[in-house]
Formats: structure tokens, sequence, C-alpha cells
């Protein structure tokens, strides 16, 4: 009883996307959910961000297990990039629910990593990771499969919920296991680490189930072809696009890559059914009626690689929208991919399509709970202490004010961030020392820490372009030997100044001149002292700052 629980969020914490979690004790390490986020507009050229996962780098000796809550990108994305770098025979196994884990062993597949043990681990069983046991509780969110995670210690037990609702009408399962959750709560729940996406929303959200019948009516009123968006990961929203084209006498195509093998994982598995010679590729989507298809595309978040986002911009191979065509938004923006949605949807009016979205017809139900299931989770499980995740600032404030209202003393919630983590003693709880805890980028195949120079670099090459100038000078004196050349790309108002070009070449003379007076001749410096002059001839005339780059060359 003397040693000391620490709970280390590395993602996930004062935002939405890239969730992890260190679980430590005793020395041993169990880390809960592996996940990513999107970068956002000013992140220019990155593809993926996953959390700094140093601390678990350092520490590898330590771990026992990872467990996963459920198959959503937020959680369980960034494991091949994490197995990778740390190594997969250091990996002692990842546990999680029969359709995670067939998604996890697809993706690791992708990545090579093929000797990475994957173990399901079903409802209601328990099993031990050094001095962790470790329990799924059913919950009901908008994959299949997803669970919340009970770590118990000889301390007592971390709850953490993942992406829950209580739904109590679900489709293609059972409700939320809350007899499980109020069996823990009379057995005491130490810690209780929940949810807090959906917190600012008053009352109890909407379920499932009421989505099949609204889609069915829209699909009913489109005279041409219908194309639905929504999460690839979402299998039960896809069974009721299925459903509803049946109903209508559609055929179904599944557009993008994500899409096709989420539906299959989930075809073999059992959570989805589509009747047979209902399923056409997209390849023979022109060979039937406009009437007669539906389309189930990957893009409903504006993703720039999307399917959606290509067809809206006339660049899919395979799929060119057209005036008539109905575009169904059953999904509504994260927060932060609100600019790109509304792109995307722009684009499709401008192509002449009908666009429903969330907001004129009840066609998408949130996978989160709203303040009154926060609520009820909270009087469930009683935890003794709380501490909000999954959402930003404000959001773990409003989750600490509803968990106050069902009489959590104050002093027992905890707001941390990123890398700061909670200790539990028996004397009680309190933050620790922070650890290393940030972002690392995905950029093309590659990870790292891509530093602020690089995006300010490709920020200023987006905005103003840059300037190439070669001179060449003598070895001897640093005297210009020839005319400097000057290269220009993507710089604004340029086109038809062609004097402008003529006198910085002039520019660059008289600073190679000034140098060749102060005997600069180093290159290093010289080209130094060219960006310098340059740079400021530039925005003295354009009022602009292009990337400056000057090359010296000795002969």
């Amino acid at each position: 009883m003397s040693a000391t629980l620490r709970v280390l969020p590395l993602g996930g914490v004062g935002e939405i996307g890239k969730n992890m979690t260190v679980v430590e004790y005793d020395g041993r390490m169990v880390i809960v959910d592996c996940g990513l986020r999107f970068p956002t507009a000013e992140m220019m050229g990155i593809d993926l961000v996953l959390p700094d996962f140093t601390y678990v780098r350092e520490n590898i000796e330590k771990l026992e297990a990872i467990v996963i809550t459920h198959g959503h990108e937020d959680h369980l994305g960034a494991l091949p990039w994490v197995i990778r770098d740390l190594g997969q025979d250091k990996i002692p196994v990842v546990y999680s629910g029969q359709l995670t884990i067939a998604m996890a062993r697809s993706k690791l597949d992708e990545h090579k990593l093929r000797d990475v043990p994957l173990e399901v681990l079903p409802i209601g069983d328990t099993v031990d990771a050094g001095p962790f046991e470790i329990e799924r509780i059913h919950l009901t969110h908008s994959i299949p499969d997803s669970s919340g995670i009970a770590l118990k210690t000889p301390l007592g037990t971390i709850l953490f919920t993942g992406d829950y609702k209580f739904d109590q009408t679900p489709v293609g399962g059972a409700p939320a296991d809350m007899a499980r959750l109020a069996e823990l709560g009379k057995e005491g729940v130490l810690l209780l680490c929940g949810d807090s996406t959906n917190v600012d929303r008053a009352g109890v959200s909407d379920s499932e189930s009421i989505v099949g019948p609204h889609l069915d009516r829209v699909f009913a009123r489109c005279p041409a072809r219908i194309v639905v968006t929504c999460f690839a990961s979402n299998i039960h929203r896809v069974q009721q696009v299925v459903h509803a084209a049946e109903k209508n006498g559609r055929k179904v195509a599944l557009v993008g890559r994500s899409m096709r093998k989420n539906v299959n994982i989930g075809r073999s598995l059992g959570h989805i059914d589509i009747p047979e010679g209902m399923l056409v590729t997209p390849r023979e989507i022109d060979q039937f009626a406009d009437e007669k298809i539906v389309i189930i595309s990957t893009g409903s978040q504006g993703e720039p690689l999307s399917a959606l986002r290509r067809m809206a911009y006339r660049d899919h191979p395979q799929v060119e929208l057209k005036s008539g065509d109905t575009v169904v938004f059953s999904a509504t923006p994260i927060p932060g991919n609100e600019r790109a949605v509304n792109e995307t949807i722009d684009r499709l009016y401008h192509i002449g399509c009908e666009v429903v979205t969330a907001r004129d017809a009840p066609i998408h139900a949130s996978g989160h709970g709203y303040a009154e299931e926060v609520k009820m989770m909270i009087n469930l499980t009683r935890p003794k202490y709380v501490m909000p995740v999954h959402g930003d600032y404000k959001r773990m404030l409003i989750h600490s004010q509803l968990a106050q209202a069902v009489g959590i003393p104050a002093s027992n919630i905890f707001r941390t961030e990123n890398g700061l983590p909670l200790e539990i003693d028996a004397e009680g709880a309190r933050f620790g020392k922070a650890v290393q805890a940030g972002m690392i980028f995905v950029d093309g195949v590659d990870i790292g820490d891509v530093s602020d120079v690089a995006l300010r670099d490709r920020r200023m090459l987006s905005g103003d372009g840059i300037f190439i100038i070669v001179a060449t000078i003598s070895e001897q004196d640093g005297s210009s030997v020839v005319p400097p050349e000057v290269l220009a790309r993507g710089v604004p108002f340029l086109e038809g100044n062609s004097a402008f070009i003529g006198e910085l070449r002039e520019a660059v003379e008289d600073s190679l001149d000034g140098a060749a007076e102060q005997q600069i001749t180093e290159v290093d410096v010289l080209q130094s002292h060219l960006h310098d002059d340059l740079a400021k001839f530039i925005y003295d005339r354009l009022k602009r700052r292009p990337m400056v780059l000057p090359v010296v060359v000795e002969v």
C-alpha cells in the first residue's frame, strides 16, 4: 500500500485527439490508448500528429501491456508508429476487443509489423499485467466493441471511460453495462478518467437508432445519385445507410480505402450485413441509373486526400460529381475541422450538388454522451477522484463543474495537462513533476519533431514565395565575375514586373561590392550578408517577406 500510483497523460488532455495515458505502479507500466490527431491548417505539409512518447521510450523496460478502448483513430491510430519506433520486440502484448484488434492488425500489417502480440480480451474477463488487473467494460459509442478500461491495483481501481454514451436503443449491440459500472462503484473506484467531449451539451444524446429512419426519408426524396459521407469506422452508420439504400431500391458502392477496409473487417466479424449482390465496385457506378446508386465515402471531415474532398475538387479517378447529385454529411465536424468541411461543402454547391447536413435533418447522432450522461457515469461509479480527459480546457472545466454538482469535492478533481502526472498514494492525490510531452509530426513516412523553423519556412513559402539568387564571385577578391541569376517562385505581384528583377540584380551587385570593400570572402558570411541586404531591399520595394536563399559560387 506504500507504492505510488501515477497517471500520466501524454495526449488527449487540453485537446480532442491523440489519446495516450501511461499508468505506473510499483515500477511497472500499462499504456491506455495510442491515438493520433490530424494536422491543423498551419501545420504545412504535416500528415499526422502523434503524442510525444519519449517517456515511454525511456522507460520501455517497465511496460507490461498496451490496452486500447476502441478502434477510432484518436485512440488506435498511432499504434503502428509507436511500435515501429519502440521496436516490436519491446511490446509485451496489446489487448482490446475483437474488432479493435482486427483493425490494429490491419494497420500493423501495412507497416510490416507482423510480430506484435495482439490478444482479444473479452468483455468481463480479466488479465494480469504485473501489478495491474485489466478488465474491459462494455460501453456504447459510434463504433462496435467500445469499452471502458478498469485497471485494478493494490491501491485501488482506475476507470478509463474511453468514448461513451448511454444509448438505450443502440444499433447492433446491447446497451452499456450500467450494472457492471455500478458494481465497480460499490467495490470502490479510486480515480475516474472521463470523456469530456460533449459535456457542454445539456441533456442526453440522441440514440444512434434514430438516424436510420431519417436517412430513409432523405433517400426517398432524392431523384439522382446519393453520396453519403461518414467516418469509415462508424460501422453502425454504414449499416443504416445500407438498409436505407435497400429500402429505396439502390445499389451501394464503397469509395475510400479506409471505408472499404473497415467494412470488410466489420462484415467478416458479423458487425455489418450487406445483402448479396447489393455491393458494386466504384468502377461499376456509371453502369447504373443515377436513381439506383448510393455511394458511401470517406471525407466527412474535409481531409485533404479523402475521397469526398477529391470528388469536390473534381480530382477523383472513379467518381465525377455532377449537378443534381445529393451529398449527405452523416457526421459533424470535429472541433478544428470546421473550415475544411465548409470548403468542401462550398465546392459541392459550386458543382451543383444538393448538400444535406445534420442541421437540415437528424442524420447524425454523436457517439459521446451529453452532460446528464456524464453525471450518470460519475453517480454510477462513485469515484474518490475525478480527472477529466478527452477535451479542451473549456470542456475539462465544465466536466469538473458537473462532477462537483453530483457531490465530488473540488479538492478531489484534477484538471491536468499533457505531461503532468497525477500521483496517488495512501496519503492522498497530488500533481507530480512534469515530464516531456507534446507533439510528434508524421511528414510522409518519417516521424520526428519537425522543428518550428521548418514549419515557419513552409508558411513563408506558402504566403510570399521564394527568391533564389546565384552569385558567382572571384575566389581572390570576392568581386562579382558574371551577372547574378535570380529565380523567383510563388512570389505574388511579380508577373509582368520584369524591371524589378533587373533592380534586384543591381542590388545583388551592390551588396557584393560592399562585401568586397569590407574584404568579406568567407562564403558562409557572404551569403548571410547577401541575405540581409536583399531581404531589406525586397521588403522596401514589395512590402512582403519572401524567403531569400542566396547561393554563392567561387571561381
